[in-house]
């Protein structure tokens, strides 16, 4: 399969977690390179259902290693649940198929509190944010004052640390006026979770390396999407790390000349969670999916926005993420649609835009330029092989690759692993 980096290639909520299921076949490690327990990826094996916020969806696979790199930003006692759970459901979890890195950064208490608070005081100025301490949890690394896997496997060091940063997050939380932390509760929480994850922890980077050099086949896993990257997203509505191609490598460790493929992962629609401009946005098509049970967040449970396909966007992740190929999901979601909108460039004023605005607030002013397709109106769901779909579904397929600039790879017409089309 070579070593290939997965992106979303939208707002996030793309069906990653089943393309990289799907992927792991073929592979013999998986990466989560960047962000926290912020995301969720949903993957259904049989008649079961798993939702995976931090550990790599390889852990489903027999025989696969999974690798929290040193980019993610990790909460302890989540993962610890996240365990448990998977241990729960008979899903075997030990030191040889998960490995945590000593350089990633943890999720404090006092980060939760702070972004709370802090979206509160938005009002309707709001980002959208999960209230996982994420964003705090980067801010601290960045500032260079952040807590790390290494410190919390040194008792006595995190115990040191941990003081004066509950007393520093403890005056601004009264500030806000939310209720202080209590050092000794919040020490013992960790300590009992950093004892409980300390086989799992090492040096990542090492690991990856030796793989390399043993010519083992790693899937890159990106959580959330090309459009809420802390630097190409449509900022300040954005995630706190950098979900595109480039932050595998930092996530990691891997240097990009050991990067063979680029795979963008993109519905067949557009969605996104939370505040933020979106062109495309449709409250029919949003009715229409939501009445069927569909795009509702495995993190948070929120209803997502939804709209027509947006290859203005999807062009600019191609940029920046170099995609090689594209995985289309949720193509079974518009079976029931006589004519379906997609839209090829924006209009804003008098200008026509190839590629979003930088700037969100005129985003906000741009109007979709569409073209309308002839729907399929059957089902898509049974279908094996491409040559299964309805002439429509392939043809609508053909045109979202050759907007996104990519070649057309996966389509995916369910949940299940047998839904998957290898085109």
């Amino acid at each position: 399969m070579s070593n290939t980096i997965l992106v979303g290639a939208q707002w996030g909520d793309e069906g990653k977690g089943k393309i990289i299921d799907f992927l792991t076949e073929d592979a013999d490690i998986v990466v989560r390179s960047q962000g926290g327990n912020n995301a969720g990826h949903t993957v259904i094996v049989g008649d079961k259902k798993y939702i995976l916020h931090l550990i790599p969806s390889g852990i489903l696979r027999p025989k696969k290693v999974c690798v929290i790199g040193n980019g993610v930003v990790l909460d302890p006692i989540a993962v610890m649940k996240e365990i448990d759970g998977l241990r729960a459901e008979k899903v075997k979890v030990t030191k040889e198929n998960l490995m945590i890195s000593d350089c990633a950064h943890l999720v404090l208490p006092y980060h939760r509190g702070l972004d709370e608070q802090r979206e509160l005081k938005k009002g309707k100025g709001k980002i959208g944010t999960t209230k996982r301490g994420i964003g705090p949890a980067y801010g601290d690394k960045i500032a260079r004052v952040g807590l790390r896997m290494a410190d919390l496997m040194q008792p006595e060091l995190f115990t040191k640390k941990l003081g004066p940063r509950i007393r520093e997050n403890n005056a601004i939380l009264k500030a806000y006026g939310a209720a202080p932390l209590n050092l000794k509760a919040v020490l013992e929480a960790y300590l009992e979770a950093g004892k409980a994850l300390a086989p799992f922890v090492r040096n990542t980077v090492v690991y990856l390396h030796d793989a390399l050099k043993a010519k083992r086949e790693i899937l890159f896993e990106g959580a959330q999407g090309t459009f809420l990257d802390i630097d190409h997203g449509t900022y300040p509505y954005v995630t706190s790390s950098n979900t595109t191609a480039g932050g595998a490598c930092t996530g990691s460790g891997v240097p990009p000349q050991r990067m063979d493929r680029v795979l963008g992962v993109m519905k067949a629609y557009t969605t996104r969670v939370g505040e933020g401009p979106f062109p495309t946005e449709n409250a029919g098509l949003s009715n229409m999916l939501h009445g069927m049970g569909r795009e509702f967040g495995s993190t948070t449970g929120r209803a997502r926005r939804c709209g027509w396909f947006d290859a203005v966007a999807v062009r600019y992740a191609g940029m920046v993420n170099g995609m090689d190929e594209i995985a289309v999901t949720n193509l079974d979601g518009l079976d029931g649609l006589p004519s379906i909108k997609l839209c090829t460039h924006y209009k804003l004023g008098k200008k026509t835009l190839d590629v979003p605005p930088s700037d969100f607030l005129q985003l906000e002013k741009c109007l979709p330029v569409y073209e309308e397709w002839q729907g399929w109106e059957r089902p898509t769901h049974e279908a094996k092989t491409f040559a299964d779909l309805p002439k429509q579904a392939q043809a609508y397929l053909h045109r979202i690759a050759e907007l996104s600039g990519a070649k057309l790879k996966i389509a995916s017409v369910g949940p299940n692993r047998d839904q998957t089309i290898v085109v």
